[in-house]
């Protein structure tokens, strides 16, 4: 059966269907979607402009329980829909299920934001008069999500969205269109009134250009590579809409001469390769100081020696397969850059052969990096790492913060000075400190500095800085 789009709270067929394919096994299918026209985005757009009215003003109970409701049942199924989760995208079934937990707690967080809507009452200036300070939510919003956390981003974008007032225009990424249809098909049975969440599945080509070609879009939320978020922008000026980019990242892991070996060494491979190294949050960078640097390599070596690649559904397994051939070939290709460059690939980097056809491929440490080889200045987005050899703490610091990107930074130390220092002049919009550089709380703001970000901050009580416009009202006595 194929899976249909929802467009004014029916379920659309579309202009015609796409396959879902299992990356742990190539001859697995995990289900056909409905590829929406550009008709089909213009006709979502259109519901969700005339569902805003009634939405913007809906009462706030009616909110928190269509969230709560969602957040309830997404948590009953978390074994089942985390499941389906590894199955489309390729991470191990305890990422999936985990992240499928995330996104329950997402969505219970905003519906307790619907119950904590608040403004300020301040006096005037000018005597007898009152002043309200209100937000209000900005109009339909279009979302357009990417492959890699295919539940938990479409959550922390959607249930703000909902939560605030606004009405959605959503378009997921086209590789994992199971884990998007599950989570709408939830929020429509759980009560939503028709139009105020349109899903439209396709190419972004498509489906996407529509959304932003709209002067009806009021606001659009992107999560993507750096290329498509500088369209995203383009397209917003011109329609003068709000816009809020999380893009790429090459994020750094420093280690330091006193770090606990241990610590450091499960830290950078939970940053580099978990998830197989398909999260914007993951380093690929990591930079460690003279004195710890051949133990530090030894160690690091034994651990992805250790490291068990296969089927994501695998009990036992710790990393999975690649998300697909295209992202495959991006991860080899880069491997073979660096050896170009003069990096030595002390570990990894074969292609794998399992049970099943699949995009397997063994983790890959470089050593013998500098900062201005390709593979540390580009997001390869696959688990991918190359070390970078410094004297002391600052060259790591100063090589840390050479990247046009800056989302996170990681450092291993036990110096309670290194580690303030480092906190305070790290250029990223988060800091980890004797923690992996990915993996992140659900209820605290999220989001980069330079070309890694753009915009307010997404998630926890800041999301409203994006999903609502300011009122200022003044009132004589």
């Amino acid at each position: 059966m194929v899976q249909k789009n929802l467009i004014d709270g029916e379920w659309i067929a579309g202009s015609g269907a796409f396959r879902n394919i299992n990356p742990s096994d190539t001859d697995d299918v995990v289900g056909e979607y409905a590829r929406a026209s550009a008709d089909d985005a213009r006709a979502a757009i259109a519901a969700a402009k005339a569902a805003f009215p009634a939405w913007s003003r809906s009462g706030i109970l009616e909110r928190h329980a269509i969230l709560r409701k969602t957040a309830d049942e997404i948590l009953a199924r978390k074994d089942e829909l985390g499941k389906l989760l590894s199955r489309e995208e390729g991470k191990t079934l305890i990422e999936g299920i985990g992240e499928t937990v995330r996104a329950s707690q997402i969505f219970d967080f905003f519906a307790g934001e619907c119950l904590r809507l608040a403004g300020e009452v301040l006096p005037s200036a000018r005597p007898n008069i009152g002043v309200e300070i209100t937000r209000e939510p900005v109009g339909v919003v279009g979302i357009i999500t990417p492959w890699n956390f295919p539940i938990a981003i479409p959550a922390w974008k959607i249930a703000p969205a909902l939560c605030y007032g606004n009405t959605v225009v959503f378009k997921p990424a086209e590789l994992v269109p199971g884990s998007s249809w599950a989570i709408v098909d939830i929020l429509h049975r759980a009560g939503l009134p028709k139009g105020v969440l349109n899903l439209v599945m396709g190419k972004g080509s498509v489906v996407g250009q529509a959304m932003l070609d709209s002067p009806d879009v009021h606001a659009i939320t992107f999560t993507g590579s750096t290329g498509t978020g500088k369209r995203v922008a383009l397209a917003s000026v011109e329609h003068n809409r709000k816009y809020q980019l999380e893009m790429g990242g090459k994020n750094p892991f420093v280690v330091l001469d006193d770090a606990d070996l241990s610590v450091a060494v499960e830290a950078a491979v939970n940053s580099a390769f978990f998830s197989t190294g398909q999260r914007c949050t993951a380093s690929s960078r990591i930079i460690v100081t003279e004195g710890i640097h051949d133990r530090f390599v030894a160690a690091m070596g034994e651990r992805i020696k250790g490291l068990v690649v296969d089927d994501a559904l695998k009990a036992g397994t710790q990393i999975g397969p690649v998300v697909d051939e295209s992202q495959l070939n991006q991860d080899t290709d880069y491997i073979a850059i660096g050896r170009q460059e003069g990096a030595k690939l002390a570990f990894g980097g074969e292609l794998l052969k399992r049970d099943t056809p699949g995009f397997y491929l063994q983790p890959a440490l470089f050593t013998e990096a500098t900062n201005q080889m390709r593979i540390s200045r580009e997001e390869i987005f696959g688990p991918v790492a190359a070390v970078i050899r410094v004297r002391d703490y600052d060259e790591a610091l100063s090589v840390a913060n050479d990247t046009p990107f800056g989302l996170s930074s990681g450092i291993a130390t036990t110096s309670l000075k290194h580690a303030t220092h480092f906190k305070r002049n790290a250029e990223a919009g988060m800091v980890m400190v004797n923690l992996p550089t990915a993996g992140v709380d659900f209820h605290v703001p999220f989001g980069g500095r330079k070309g890694s970000s753009h915009g307010s901050r997404e998630q926890g009580r800041y999301a409203a800085e994006f999903y609502t416009t300011v009122k200022t009202a003044y009132t004589s006595a």
